[in-house]
């Protein structure tokens, strides 16, 4: 019903706006201007680790060209981005031994770069007491986000305060060539 209506975009002219913008640090890491370690790649679509995880195994799959918006993606770059998010959850579960997953992706509210892109982010492991969680102090900074004046930046220094530390070049290496090899 609605295939004319697709057709008649495939071969539509590329919006201005979805060229790579200079100041975008995923569009710097597309020119090969910042380094990243790369888990998959085609032709529409990376994936990589993200430099400030919050757990281990925090991947962060993009498109090729620079969409800021989700509600923007033209119909082939969200296909990919679907098909390249379900493979690498895939290796990365496989890799870490480890099924729980959040995939996220935000528009504008909580979107630190402004990219369309996919957070897939290994859930804590279980032990037999509690979850570990990285940040002993998780639970009061959440309820701190909710109290009135809680704005974007509070949220986002908080977001950044609970990330593990930047990741080692060698140990991001090592993790993303165990991913690659279950892709």
């Amino acid at each position: 019903m609605t295939s004319f209506i697709i057709k008649a975009h495939e071969k539509r002219a590329r919006n201005t706006e979805w060229a790579s913008n200079d100041d975008c640090v995923f569009c710097r890491i597309l020119n090969n201007e910042k380094s990243s370690s790369v888990v998959y790649e085609d032709e529409q679509v990376i994936a990589f680790l993200d430099i400030l995880p919050l757990r281990r195994g925090h991947t962060l799959v993009i498109p090729k060209v620079h969409i800021p918006r989700l509600s923007d993606l033209p119909p082939e770059y969200a296909s990919a981005l679907g098909m390249a998010v379900s493979k690498v959850a895939k290796a990365l579960t496989q890799a870490l031994d480890n099924t729980g997953l959040n995939v996220v992706c935000n528009q504008d509210y909580a979107q630190a770069v402004p990219h369309v892109h996919y957070h897939i982010i290994p859930a804590p492991l279980l032990n037999t007491w509690n979850i570990t969680d990285p940040d002993p102090n998780a639970e009061r900074k959440q309820q701190e986000s909710k109290e009135p004046g809680s704005d974007t930046k509070k949220m986002h220094q908080m977001e950044f305060e609970a990330r593990m530390g930047e990741m080692d070049v060698e140990d991001a290496e090592e993790l993303a060539k165990l991913i690659r090899a279950k892709l």
